[in-house]
């Protein structure tokens, strides 16, 4: 029995998010994408259209998704400043091969495609500013808590912290020693939890 039309397309999704998250979307062939997706050249334009609009859905897709596993995190937290810092520190233990001790696929988009495919340079600056949004909503429930100074800037505070947890993705991506990417996220992470005011 064939599988389910939405099943293939999220198989798709993410067998092509993989390829483009590794190679980038100009070093990225047809002929990559068919072996990845084990599809013909036809069924991917059937499905998709062009290369560029699978890659604009697979780079939704990994923003939805990262999106989703964040706010899980969060509603699971003991409150959302240790739900924040527990985030960093949930980087330095992440298994040698897991994805997310890439560079980001948002930022590493911006860079390849900023002067030749602006349209998905423009879906990645938009979906970072999302996430940057539901960082602040969480330094902002934070705030809400007494957690932190009601005179903190939560939109600077996420700017800040993005801007961290990009800082470390990188250092992991260049294959930083295991004690130094441990010790660099608790460091974050700290910096984090010092902006409690709880007595």
């Amino acid at each position: 029995m064939p599988r389910p039309t939405s099943y293939d397309r999220e198989t798709a999704l993410t067998s092509a998010l993989t390829l483009f998250w590794e190679k980038g979307f100009h070093a990225t062939s047809l002929k990559d994408l068919e072996a990845a997706l084990e599809m013909k050249p036809g069924s991917i334009y059937a499905a998709f259209s062009s290369k560029e609009k699978l890659y604009s859905q697979a780079m939704q897709y990994y923003f939805e998704a990262s999106l989703d596993a964040f706010r899980v995190e969060m509603a699971q937290a003991q409150s959302p400043l240790n739900g924040l810092a527990h985030h960093i520190r949930s980087y330095a233990s992440l298994p040698l091969d897991h994805p997310h001790r890439q560079v980001c696929m948002l930022l590493k988009t911006i860079i390849d495609t900023q002067t030749t495919e602006p349209s998905l340079a423009e879906q990645a600056r938009n979906h970072l500013d999302d996430i940057r949004t539901e960082i602040a909503m969480a330094f902002r429930d934070a705030q809400s808590n007494s957690e932190i100074s009601a005179e903190a800037n939560v939109n600077q505070l996420a700017r800040r912290y993005q801007a961290n947890v990009n800082a470390l993705r990188v250092e992991m991506h260049q294959g930083g020693d295991g004690a130094g990417i441990y010790q660099l996220a608790e460091d974050m992470a700290a910096e984090v939890e010092r902006l409690s005011v709880a007595p």
